[in-house]
């Protein structure tokens, strides 16, 4: 099997091809310099060339804030992106899988979001990240969407590392306390993609880390695994005013995963003690 992965200069991308060569399956990793996906014909161009039997497509725009301020490179990546490779893989009659996002939600209530409740996004990220979700379905029948959330890996900024760097220079910090969810660690999603690939038990899915927080408790727990004393203070979102509104409510069933025999991925406290070692080892 030979599996064309976008985005390998990201967190996701590069833990997907590491994955995948580990499992001795054929990795062709492309990030913006060898395929533009906002170009419909270096899309063709490459994909066809490689000749992959799935793509699994991590590139995205992910920042938030300024997604706000520039909803047409926003939208050009995530969803029209989306749609140049949707369209090869079509051609193609290839497998794709689609990395979405909570952001998809409004964030309303308290109950975990299915992967068949509709979508109706609060901010610009959210909602082209749904457009790239209906750009998937209404041109494939072999795709898997996988939505995620709370993401960290080895390469690239994330929460954790923010939190660490604060760390060095405050020994005290505010942190949201009323938004809920799971982090999803790259490591552990990449198995559960790669996993997928392998089968044709295509549809909708949630994955992220078992266990439901808050940026609080996850501060908390950074600090606690990292063995730093920095105290922590509980605040709410609105004293933090984003230009971005966030979700208060990201928390998401994986039952899907589970009826469909996949294997969940483990507790976000065992991801966070591997992933706080790994950095460690690499003298962050």
């Amino acid at each position: 099997m030979k599996v064309l992965v976008t985005g390998v200069k990201g967190q996701l991308g590069y833990d997907v091809v590491n994955e995948l060569k580990k499992r001795n399956i054929e990795a062709v990793g492309v990030d913006i310099d060898e395929m533009d996906i906002t170009d419909a014909s270096s899309v063709d161009k490459v994909i066809k060339e490689a000749s992959p039997d799935a793509v699994i497509h991590c590139a995205a725009y992910t920042a938030v804030d300024a997604a706000e301020d520039n909803v047409d490179i926003c939208r050009k990546v995530n969803k029209d992106g989306t749609q140049n490779i949707a369209n090869v893989c079509k051609e193609l009659d290839i497998k794709m899988i689609y990395i979405s996002t909570d952001y998809v939600f409004d964030g309303e209530g308290t109950r975990p979001w299915e992967p068949d409740d509709k979508p109706d996004p609060l901010n610009v990220y959210g909602l082209t990240k749904y457009e790239g979700e209906v750009a998937v379905t209404s041109t494939l029948s072999k795709y898997f969407i996988v939505r995620i959330a709370w993401v960290f890996g080895v390469n690239g900024k994330n929460f954790i590392k923010t939190m660490l760097n604060l760390a060095k220079t405050h020994d005290s910090l505010t942190v949201v306390n009323d938004q809920f969810g799971s982090p999803t660690y790259t490591y552990d999603l990449a198995r559960l993609l790669v996993d997928m690939v392998l089968t044709d038990k295509y549809g909708i899915y949630h994955a992220t880390n078992e266990g439901i927080i808050t940026w609080y408790d996850f501060a908390c727990q950074i600090f606690k695994t990292a063995g730093l004393n920095v105290k922590v203070s509980p605040v709410p979102a609105s004293e933090y005013p984003a230009k971005a509104k966030r979700p208060s409510n990201s928390r998401m069933s994986k039952q899907k995963l589970v009826d469909n025999g996949f294997e969940l991925l483990p507790t976000w406290q065992d991801a966070l003690e591997r992933y706080i070692k790994i950095l460690k080892e690499n003298g962050f």
